[in-house]
């Protein structure tokens, strides 16, 4: 009785949220395979089918908190070394928020990864200067307007590009998070600019009435 009373003193909005939250099959896998959070399955879902991962690979997880996408790539790229048959991967992830350790990877938490001492701090803990792949599930605080919202998450973007000239090894990944928005071709082009390889994905994890999608650019023509 007191959980029905509780439901209906819920908004119309946030009922039909938790019903869907409760319904969806993400959140409940996440919770079978232990995953940090349902975002898991966006990058497992890219992974699979476009393989950005692979054992032996360093890795920058931008955003990284709560810690699921450095879940996923310390198995993808073996940063345990639990297959000896196979080259032993660094997962280095950066976030505002503290992120709670997670065994095979480094984190630095209550980081902002725009700010220039990041940089060094970056490259002072990884194995070599440079990694194989950027991962950016970056999103702003959302004032809830949206084009701001899309304004700012682009922009978080570019200054990740920028980013990338300085510790992305040549033919290099990166994979970003965009919102969809009248920025987001300047940010497509910026990239086309630097890789040879730019598509764009909307995984089956990302909630069809969202307006998130990610680029996933290949083949970085840095030096």
């Amino acid at each position: 009785l007191h959980t029905t009373a509780g439901f209906l003193k819920k908004s119309g909005t946030e009922h039909q949220w938790l019903e869907r939250h409760l319904k969806d099959p993400f959140v409940k896998a996440t919770k079978r395979q232990h995953y940090r959070c349902r975002s898991a399955f966006k990058l497992l879902e890219i992974d699979d089918k476009l393989h950005i991962l692979r054992p032996g690979m360093s890795v920058l997880d931008c955003g990284a908190a709560p810690g699921a996408w450095s879940q996923v790539a310390v198995e993808r790229v073996n940063a345990l070394g639990t297959d000896p048959a196979v080259p032993t991967g660094f997962i280095l992830g950066v976030d505002l928020l503290r992120i709670s350790p997670l065994e095979g990877a480094v984190f630095l938490s209550e980081t902002d990864v725009a700010e220039p001492s990041t940089l060094r701090a970056i490259q002072s803990l990884l194995p070599a200067e440079k990694v194989d792949v950027i991962l950016s599930d970056m999103a702003p605080n959302a004032t809830g307007i949206k084009e701001l919202d899309h304004q700012k998450l682009i922009n978080l973007c570019l200054g990740l590009l920028n980013l990338s000239q300085s510790i992305l090894k040549p033919k290099g990944t990166m994979l970003c998070k965009f919102w969809d928005g009248h920025e987001s071709r300047r940010l497509q082009n910026r990239l086309k600019e630097q890789f040879q390889d730019v598509r764009t994905i909307k995984p089956q994890a990302s909630r069809k009435d969202s307006a998130e999608s990610y680029y996933l650019a290949r083949l970085y023509k840095g030096k």
